[in-house]
């Protein structure tokens, strides 16, 4: 099998870089993995990772996805520019009240998460039209499946990534080429971390009392102890992505916690939306018993499926 070259975004730390280097240490040697990061000064984390594939079946390069001059670069560097698969990872979050998030920080959020994906595409989408093949996998989430609390400008970035890679699949398959949305629950991270902490010192003033306490005593705490309970690591996401890598036959879609499942299928459940809007209602706001019965039986799922 001719070894793959793979391009990955966002490996300084978190999915991306564990993604780079499983790739990078495969035991059949069939990646070229090309690392990338907006801030090469940060490569740190990414080269100890690596270990032994450094600048051998990895190499470290430099790609801002809000920059197309950046991708261009990166893409014209790489021998016939070409890129079997695209792993576009790079993202950032945001979570709380609407009326606290500027407008500004918003339009940021979506230049990176969604037209930061739209930038990688078009530039390697004609390449791969021109070869009959290429693999685009995007790391979306379950939140671009169904809406969370608080979560509401991180959601539609996702929805909007989703549905660019819905529609683009169709397009894809007459020229070959696979499309896959990675989608993860809650994974632990130190993006996720600091995200965290971040959301406890923000500053509430902008919003009711209410809306306030409700973010500060329910959604923070809950989130914790779901993050807690749950949460997957990078390298399990990464191992998933890898699976999907190298399916005969790629998913469009493909979560990578299983837990998850039953909320996700809520949505289809009900084409109404009235299921899941009231059922995540119940578990926010009936907290004391739908919670912690819906938490145990997720425990109870994932222990499950840690056993086959």
């Amino acid at each position: 099998m001719a070894t793959r070259r793979v391009l990955v975004t966002g490996c300084s730390s978190g999915i991306g870089l564990a993604v780079a280097a499983r790739l990078a240490k495969d035991e059949l040697r069939r990646f070229k993995v090309v690392a990338t990061m907006r801030d090469l000064g940060k490569r740190g984390p990414l080269e100890k990772a690596a270990g032994d594939s450094l600048n051998k079946t990895l190499e470290i390069k430099e790609l801002d996805a809000c920059c197309e001059t950046s991708i261009k670069e990166c893409i014209n560097s790489l021998p016939n520019r070409r890129v079997d698969v695209l792993v576009n990872n790079a993202g950032v979050g945001m979570i709380g009240p609407l009326e606290c998030q500027s407008i500004d920080a918003m339009k940021e959020l979506f230049d990176t998460n969604f037209f930061g994906l739209v930038r990688l595409v078009k530039e390697v989408l004609p390449d791969m039209k021109q070869r009959q093949s290429g693999h685009i996998v995007v790391m979306s989430s379950v939140m671009g499946l169904q809406g969370l609390l608080f979560n509401d400008v991180y959601s539609a970035s996702k929805f909007a990534v989703e549905g660019f890679c819905e529609s683009l699949a169709v397009q894809a398959m007459k020229f070959n080429i696979k499309t896959t949305l990675v989608e993860p629950g809650p994974v632990v991270t130190e993006f996720e971390r600091k995200m965290y902490e971040s959301a406890e010192k923000m500053d509430l003033s902008g919003t009711d009392e209410e809306t306030a306490r409700i973010f500060r005593e329910l959604y923070l705490p809950y989130s914790k102890e779901i993050f807690t309970s749950l949460s997957q690591t990078p390298e399990e996401v990464a191992e998933q992505t890898v699976n999907v890598i190298t399916a005969k036959d790629p998913p469009l879609r493909h979560q990578t916690n299983k837990v998850y499942m039953p909320m996700t299928a809520l949505k289809h459940a009900d084409p109404t939306g009235q299921l899941p809007l009231h059922t995540f209602y119940k578990m926010i706001f009936k907290h004391d018993r739908v919670f912690s019965a819906t938490l145990g039986v997720l425990r109870l799922l994932q222990r499950r499926a840690g056993k086959k």
